[in-house]
């Protein structure tokens, strides 16, 4: 098995398909850092406020995000509205020497700027990915689309995690079609807490284990 990379990319095949609550769920499990790198405006709290009140673990640190826009639209309309400019040189990795979870902003083809997307922004930071996918009309479109546009970059692609409602016949589907496998798969629930995330932590661990080698 291989080693489970120390920081990882958490990006999805949707907005709203899960990414902070699995980047919480890996902070747990992993007593990891988070970042996320661009934060567009959310009306009740941004990402990582949200997941600061649903983790438990004391040793994670929260990383400032390098553009924190205010508007709850696409990163690059939020720039505008703010009079700034997403630009690629200035997002560097936190200084940490704990893990780091790294989460994006909708899917991968959002755009951060004119020319700048958040896949760029993952070739930029040169990390592995984890892919959150979701069943619904169309998630297999774009869980499809989001791993072929990744290989065509070269990116790894370390899984998917699944959220919500199981769909065998999807997961079927998506791993005959590209060998990316399934490793973790985060249960439906209508409240989202501090203890659904460490429940939620443990089997994500325990899932991880069977293809990682966690150090």
């Amino acid at each position: 098995m291989k080693k489970l990379p120390k920081h990882i990319f958490v990006t999805g095949i949707d907005t709203n398909v899960g990414k902070t609550v699995v980047s919480s769920i890996l902070v747990q499990a992993l007593q990891a850092d988070y970042w996320k790198p661009v934060q567009a405006g959310n009306i009740e709290a941004t990402d990582a406020e949200t997941l600061q009140t649903l983790i438990s673990t004391t040793t994670s640190q929260i990383h400032p995000a390098a553009y924190d826009l205010k508007a709850p639209v696409v990163p690059i309309h939020a720039a505008e509205l703010e009079g700034v400019e997403i630009n690629v040189s200035d997002i560097s990795l936190p200084e940490t020497s704990n893990r780091l979870i790294v989460e994006g902003a909708g899917g991968l083809m959002v755009h951060l700027g004119k020319d700048l997307m958040v896949i760029d922004l993952i070739q930029h930071l040169d990390l592995p990915v984890i892919l959150v996918s979701k069943n619904y009309l169309g998630s297999i479109n774009h869980t499809l689309l989001s791993i072929e546009a990744l290989q065509r970059r070269g990116i790894e692609i370390l899984g998917i995690i699944y959220c919500g409602d199981r769909s065998e016949h999807m997961r079927s589907l998506v791993f005959d079609s590209t060998g990316v496998p399934e490793i973790g798969s985060i249960e439906t629930t209508d409240v989202v807490n501090k203890d659904f995330i460490n429940e939620q932590a443990k089997h994500l661990l325990s899932s991880f284990k069977k293809y990682f080698v966690i150090e």
